[in-house]
């Protein structure tokens, strides 16, 4: 017998966990194709001629944003790898879970990738104390589109308790998003 849920969608376990799974790639997507640029664009810096002229510290944060760029894409494509070793084992509800919670470390990781790139960029350009300034009111900027915005959301549109996508599988009830 197949169990459905009581409130919002009717869907079973399986159909829920094939919806957020497809909703899961479209929002990879997205994250996806913005790290490989930005991680592209990391790499061929090293090969320019001006490089050499970057003082120490410019030369680790380089370092640092390229290992973070790499630990970006790493860990949002790694719900790809996820998923491909897992298909046909009757697992995707567990698959969904665990490649959501490497998606929201990924991107705690672009965060960071995005504020060293910035720091660097902004560091090499202004030579001054400026860019730490600039970086920081981004880093905010990016952390209120990313989690502040969402939370205040969800703090502002919800009168009951979370569902939550990434909990043991019974989460019954209605799907807000």
């Amino acid at each position: 017998m197949s169990e459905t849920y009581s409130r919002g969608r009717e869907e079973t376990q399986e159909e829920r966990a094939d919806r957020q799974w497809s909703e899961l790639l479209q929002e990879l997507r997205v994250a996806q194709t913005g790290v490989q640029i930005l991680f592209g664009f990391m790499l061929a810096v090293v090969f320019q001629e001006r490089f050499a002229d970057l003082v120490e510290a410019d030369r680790n944060i380089y370092v640092v944003t390229v290992m973070l760029g790499a630990a970006t894409a790493a860990t949002l494509i790694g719900p790809v790898s996820y998923h491909r070793l897992l298909t046909g084992r009757r697992m995707k509800p567990q698959t969904v879970i665990w490649a959501s919670r490497m998606t929201v470390l990924g991107l705690v990781l672009l965060f960071c990738t995005m504020c060293s790139t910035l720091l660097l960029i902004l560091r090499v350009a202004l030579h001054n104390q400026l860019a730490l300034w600039l970086v920081g009111a981004m880093a905010l900027w990016f952390l209120l589109c990313w989690f502040g915005f969402p939370l205040w959301a969800v703090a502002k549109g919800r009168s009951g308790p979370r569902v939550d996508d990434t909990d043991d599988g019974d989460d019954r009830g209605s799907d807000r998003a």
